[in-house]
């Protein structure tokens, strides 16, 4: 059993990762614009959670692992618990993040010739919205997917399973929402489904 699937098991399990734990990451790294990963580091841990809380989480979910399944996971060591809490909560947000906004200035924007805005925290966390554009008074929704291809077919799982918020976002504010896919190429970032580029035309002109 791999270690990194162990520990984002539990930690998913006992919801260790969710808001009231480690805060708003998406909304607070976004209102952060850090330049790099140690901007966002100093910023998390004196205005989000102090350093010392994510150890604390760490100690937990050493301890629920130890507890729950001690006879799957006894190479797993309170270091290496420590040490995934902090990547989840820093590095993983922080590539998260840095891969938004280099899809969004990179690709989508220069390709559909229109503003793309971040969605609130409120339609992140609710209607799985990570951005938006607005086309008079609707509101067209995206949703970037940083991809591997070790991740692309559990990422499009998960986009089958977000489908009835998604339906929720249209309903109220009259566009459709759509998956952004983005892949590693060399140093840079670019469309796993290129193709969805067209659709959000189509769908901008039919708003429009």
């Amino acid at each position: 059993m791999a270690k990194e699937w162990v520990l984002n098991s539990v930690m998913n399990r006992f919801q260790l990762n969710f808001k009231r734990n480690v805060g708003p990451t998406s909304e607070s790294i976004r209102k952060c614009s850090p330049k790099d990963v140690e901007e966002w580091r100093t910023f998390y841990y004196k205005n989000v959670r102090p350093k010392k809380h994510i150890d604390k989480l760490g100690k937990i979910l050493y301890k629920t692992i130890k507890t729950a399944i001690k006879e799957e996971i006894d190479e797993i060591t309170e270091k290496d618990c420590i040490n995934y809490m902090h990547n989840l909560v820093i590095n993983r947000t922080y590539d998260g993040y840095d891969t938004e906004i280099k899809m969004v200035r990179d690709n989508l924007e220069k390709d559909l010739g229109v503003k793309i805005e971040e969605a609130s925290d409120e339609w992140d966390r609710l209607l799985n919205v990570d951005f938006f554009i607005k086309v008079n008074s609707k509101f067209i929704g995206l949703q970037i997917k940083p991809a591997g291809p070790d991740t692309l077919l559990q990422i499009k799982k998960e986009h089958t399973q977000q489908k009835e918020t998604h339906k929720k976002f249209t309903e109220k504010y009259g566009g459709k929402v759509f998956y952004i896919y983005s892949i590693k190429d060399g140093d840079k970032k670019k469309l796993e489904n290129p193709e969805v580029i067209e659709e959000i035309k189509e769908e901008i002109k039919r708003l429009s």
